[in-house]
């Protein structure tokens, strides 16, 4: 039998948790799979792209268990009262590949996304940061707001967004939680001067340079987070070029992230290696720090290795019948057979 859970109860699991306890312990099981870097067989993601979009397959596997997650990414589907970014994803048992886990991962990836941009953050921001700009104001960014509070103490939101009704649904969302200042701004500029971090979070498909030299402070935190495919990019090169850049697995990043505009030699240090300890993360306060993140199989392995974890213990979800589970395990046809009362019933 596989487990199954739907948007209905991954809402109910994070609702039953709390969305804070959710983002901080899902960054622990993040935090935890990353420490055992080379246990994982890895690859990029496979990419299908259309003139609006990009559908993608993510795999990843260790020894006991096989991940994978369905996503897509379709900047224009707003315009049709649909997500940006759709997903699904499973676990399966690598010893007998039967499937054990089938998720929703829209609202499940939003949370990942947001928890391992802040267990960066803890690695790469100076430890006294408490403001972040917020630039890209649409369906991930409460998340990222709501992670970075949780993880790292910050107080201070500092919002933009081309579309003004999106930053006032964020700020109205935040309006929940008092201990966050929303701060809102009339540009990209206003909103990071002074930001201790700042998170890039926009989903257009195109060569943009949401972020340029003149805006970057000594000491700043760059969360690169929207750039996540080829030919989409948030921040000008110069800034990428001087930064130290930090990300998730470097043979996707030179494909998708923000180091697809450096050569490919340029100096790059994957998170794995700052988890274990084998990399600084930040040199010192005033080194401008990038994570490069363009969202890797890995932390989906790790969401849905939580998810599962909490539903069995809050016993949310139902098992299904997803694959056949036979008498004679050779007898698959047997599937297509009537049972003996319709027989029965047929020649009385």
């Amino acid at each position: 039998m596989t487990r199954y859970l739907d948007v209905t109860d991954l809402s109910r699991l994070v609702n039953t948790k709390g969305l804070g306890n959710c983002l901080s312990e899902m960054a622990e099981y993040i935090r935890e799979d990353y420490l055992r870097w080379h246990d994982f067989e890895k690859c990029p993601r496979l990419a299908n792209h259309s003139p609006d979009g990009v559908i993608e397959l993510m795999p990843v596997s260790d020894a006991n268990l096989y991940a994978f997650k369905y996503v897509n990414g379709h900047p224009k589907n707003t315009q049709r009262g649909m997500l940006t970014v759709m997903a699904f994803g499973a676990l399966g048992d690598v010893d007998t590949g039967a499937p054990v886990l089938l998720s929703e991962m829209t609202l499940t990836t939003a949370i990942r996304t947001a928890a391992t941009s802040a267990l960066a953050a803890r690695y790469l921001a100076r430890p006294d940061s408490r403001s972040m700009a917020l630039i890209g104001n649409g369906s991930q960014s409460e998340f990222q707001a709501l992670a970075f509070h949780a993880l790292l103490g910050i107080d201070e939101i500092r919002l933009y967004d081309l579309d003004p009704q999106a930053t006032a649904k964020l700020a109205a969302n935040l309006a929940a939680y008092p201990a966050i200042r929303v701060v809102r701004t009339d540009s990209v500029a206003e909103a990071v001067r002074g930001a201790d971090i700042v998170t890039t979070v926009t989903a257009d498909k195109a060569y943009a340079t949401i972020l340029t030299p003149e805006m970057i402070e000594p000491g700043m935190h760059l969360n690169a987070v929207g750039g996540d495919c080829p030919g989409k990019t948030e921040l000008h090169r110069d800034i990428v070029e001087r930064a130290r850049v930090i990300v998730e697995y470097e043979p996707q990043s030179r494909i998708e992230g923000e180091i697809q505009q450096m050569p490919a030699d340029s100096p790059t240090t994957e998170f794995w290696q700052v988890v274990n300890g084998q990399a600084a993360g930040r040199e010192n306060d005033a080194q401008v720090t990038l994570f490069d993140s363009v969202g890797f199989a890995l932390e989906d392995y790790s969401a849905l290795r939580y998810v599962l974890d909490v539903a069995k213990v809050l016993e949310i979800g139902h098992e299904i019948n997803l694959v056949p589970d036979l008498k004679d395990p050779k007898d698959l046809f047997a599937l297509l057979q009537p049972p003996v009362a319709d027989l029965q019933k047929k020649r009385a």
